[in-house]
């Protein structure tokens, strides 16, 4: 089944809620998202929660959240509903049930009456004789008396897949083509375990073939259960899905597969699960432009466009199939393109959270004296990510009396001595006591006069005054940050630091 876009499809995004949201599965729902949005058709998100020992209830809230955070909305789902509900598969247990007994019935499928403790001695042995590990297929060749026997006294047991024994199984991948795998070098895999939970073999199949899925992407490290996959829907007489497997995403040194931990590349630390990059102060925007080039590309020539635009171009057949590294300096150099792109208003709102967070304030202080209202416009073009701002305003939410100047030498001008910067600092506050009005213009204008009357540079005038203002080297543009601060705030953190430079002056005359 091919298709360019012009009939629309029905894709799923089905993660397993056992941990947080990884980027390379966010990369797949935003390819599913994107194909679905392309042709008019439906994104499904189905929840493949099966596997209840490595089950986290937190999960499931986490990977929802990271899809919203993207702006991936799915039009079918366990919170909203659908004609093929339920959308969460330990709901459809039932129906796993029969289908598997079903394939029995066809001559597909056994029952193995195995214990964990037999399947655990016969891998024992076959380790020990050098053969490789997997089911012997003891079970797969009982009588009919031998299988009522036990069923009669009640043994548990499993619905295996009767995997044909000789022959090719034969399926075909979107971006890799046709590709043929001996069935001699496949396993009769579980499809219903002993307590009735389907694996993911079974519960996919049925739920792709039941729920009309027509293409399925996945990641290229699920390209070896294809065979298996395309033979269980063989056996059921279904069509396959068009398969399409991503390809895998790369650790910035290219080296190594994305791990899902954050990982340290020559030093720097690189994020790998989605809510990082949420707390790290990317924005959905930027993230959702760099990622739809992971694997796909837009346009040579054009690094940035809308969601719209990517929508209109997106082919499946276009991504490349082979492994690509996640480019980080890309990403940041884009969110900072987006950061400049926001009104102030707009960055003001995404900034109040990180702010409200690493500066342990509520957002009714931050707001107080509209100091925000100035500052964020000037530090705009200055950062690349949200939880960046915090440390170029933390000075401007600081009373005179708790600014640290642990490093005279910001105190003191450019070729000046700490007496003569302990003058133009005086000098500062007097004039800003009586400078009218309160305008960073205004003062610019008088410091420069200033700094003529006094026969000095300007830079070497204004480097103390920055140092008692914010009492650090880099800082905002320093007009803008003592119009933020107020005249009586200004004023005092000037006195402050000329009285410290005046003592550490006396200290060195005595």
């Amino acid at each position: 089944m091919t298709n360019n876009g012009d009939t629309p499809v029905r894709v799923r995004f089905a993660p397993s809620p056992t941990g947080q949201l990884h980027l390379g599965g966010l990369r797949t729902a935003l390819f599913d998202w994107l194909w679905a949005r392309r042709t008019d058709g439906q994104f499904i998100l189905r929840i493949e929660d099966t596997d209840r020992r490595r089950f986290d209830p937190e999960s499931l809230e986490s990977l929802m959240r990271g899809l919203k955070w993207l702006g991936l909305d799915w039009d079918e789902g366990p919170d909203i509903g659908g004609p093929f509900a339920p959308y969460v598969q330990s709901e459809r247990q039932e129906i796993y049930r029969e289908k598997a007994h079903s394939l029995i019935e066809l001559g597909h499928a056994y029952r193995c009456f195995c214990t964990p403790e037999q399947l655990e001695s016969m891998r024992d042995e076959q380790r020990r004789s050098g053969k490789p590990t997997g089911y012997d297929r003891r079970c797969r060749n009982l009588t009919e008396d031998e299988i009522q026997e036990r069923m009669d006294k009640g043994l548990p047991y499993a619905i295996r897949f009767a995997v044909p024994l000789e022959g090719v199984t034969v399926f075909n991948d979107l971006l890799r083509g046709e590709i043929a795998v001996e069935n001699r070098d496949l396993r009769d895999e579980i499809l219903l375990k002993a307590d009735g939970m389907p694996t993911y073999h079974l519960a996919a199949m049925v739920d792709d073939h039941l729920m009309q899925i027509t293409h399925v992407l996945r990641g290229e490290e699920w390209l070896s259960t294809a065979p298996i996959h395309k033979r269980i829907v063989d056996a059921f007489g279904w069509d396959m899905p068009v398969l399409v497997h991503l390809p895998v995403i790369l650790d910035p040194s290219g080296k190594g597969k994305m791990s899902k931990r954050k990982k340290q590349v020559a030093g720097k630390e690189f994020l790998a699960l989605v809510h990082e990059f949420e707390s790290a102060g990317y924005l959905p925007d930027a993230m959702f432009n760099f990622l739809t080039n992971v694997g796909w590309n837009y346009d040579p020539d054009q690094e940035v466009f809308s969601r719209e635009e990517a929508i209109a171009k997106f082919q499946l057949n276009e991504i490349n199939p082979s492994a690509a590294a996640l480019p980080y300096e890309k990403l940041d150099w884009l969110n900072g393109l987006y950061i400049r792109s926001l009104t102030p208003a707009a960055l003001k709102a995404a900034l109040l959270p990180f702010l409200s967070r690493q500066l342990g304030m509520s957002s009714a202080e931050l707001n107080a004296g509209g100091k925000l209202d100035i500052l964020i416009p000037v530090i705009q073009e200055r950062i690349k990510r949200l939880d960046e701002a915090a440390s170029w305003l933390d000075w401007a939410f600081l009373d005179s009396d708790q600014m640290c100047y642990d490093n005279p030498k910001l105190l003191i001008g450019r070729k000046l001595d700490a007496a003569k910067s302990a003058e133009l600092l005086r000098a500062g506050a007097l004039l800003l006591g009586r400078v009218q009005p309160f305008s960073g213009d205004t003062i610019q204008e008088e410091f420069r006069a200033k700094a003529e009357e006094f026969g000095v540079k300007a830079g070497s005038f204004f480097g103390p005054i920055r140092g008692a203002i914010s009492g650090k080297k880099v800082s905002p543009p320093l007009f803008e940050s003592i119009e933020a601060l107020g005249r009586e705030e200004a004023v005092q953190r000037i006195e402050r630091a000329a009285s410290i430079l005046e003592e550490q002056f006396a200290e060195v005359e005595t």
